[in-house]
């Protein structure tokens, strides 16, 4: 197989590593799974954030999901592809559980933790969901109003004009 180079016009936005880590997170150990973390640590190299934040960030990335949170996760990615809003049992930090329902927008990975990003119909706001204090997930049927990833992703810093 030949190498194709082409030049780069800009580099990924955080909301297309998201996707694509998404998409890797339940690949395994497999030969593929190895390419694509590889080539998602090169698209980090060229984004602008502290080296600590790059360094745990990728360690989470690389490593496969646990196989109930990879479960889970292929649900989440199911709901967002679909457009379908999707009913999430949230253990908060307190330790108690509620049952939400959310507008998927897209996942991403800071430090250690993966997150499902999205519209939480119980708060009527942007939410962050850590998918290890997910319970437990169910589809819907559902259709998820259309939000842009681009406002929806925390832990961003901003520019400064």
């Amino acid at each position: 197989m030949t190498n194709v180079m082409k030049p780069s016009t800009r580099p990924l936005t955080a909301a297309e590593i998201a996707a694509l880590a998404l998409s890797m997170a339940h690949l395994g150990s497999g030969p593929q799974a190895g390419a694509a973390r590889s080539g998602l640590r090169h698209a980090f190299e060229h984004m602008e954030l502290d080296d600590d934040v790059i360094a745990t960030t990728l360690a989470t990335l690389t490593e496969p999901m646990p196989a109930e949170i990879a479960d889970r996760a292929r649900t989440i990615a199911d709901a967002i592809t679909s457009r379908l809003v999707i009913r999430l049992h949230y253990q908060d930090v307190s330790g108690r559980v509620t049952v939400r329902d959310v507008d998927p927008v897209t996942c991403m990975v800071h430090r250690e933790y993966w997150y499902l990003v999205g519209m939480c119909r119980m708060r009527g706001a942007i939410r962050a969901f850590r998918f290890d204090r997910i319970v437990a997930t169910e589809p819907t049927f559902v259709p998820a109003r259309r939000h842009r990833a681009e406002g929806f992703l925390p832990f961003q810093g901003k520019r400064a004009a």
